[in-house]
């Protein structure tokens, strides 16, 4: 699982905090391994610079293979509470798209994206 980090002018931590995406990224989305072929994160500062309640936004797209991108966004005080945040999201997103591609008793139906 490849994982790019994007962010703007205003949010500092530069490559520490690329790595620590990185790691957080690897351990809670481990169990999707398999499926996400890239996850890309953009962190943006809201309100430019300026202090405010939930200014900062975690937005996680997330590549998987022979399904469609899953995106999701959250806000929050802190970059790494909305980052935290955006993960929990997708996991919750991830069990939604790739349960439908099993059925009940965990085998492939007929709804497989492979043709």
């Amino acid at each position: 699982m490849q994982v790019q980090v994007h962010t703007d002018d205003h949010i500092h931590g530069g490559e520490s905090l690329a790595q620590w995406i990185q790691d957080e990224a690897g351990t809670r989305l481990a169990r999707f391994r398999e499926h996400i072929t890239r996850l890309e994160v953009f962190l943006t500062d809201v309100d430019a610079g300026k202090s405010g309640a939930e200014d900062k936004r975690c937005r996680i797209e997330a590549r998987v293979a022979s399904r469609q991108p899953v995106t999701v966004t959250a806000d929050a005080d802190k970059m790494a509470t909305a980052f935290v945040s955006a993960v929990d999201k997708l996991t919750r997103a991830l069990d939604t798209d790739l349960g439908r591609v099993k059925d009940r008793h965990g085998r492939d139906t007929i709804r497989d994206a492979q043709e």
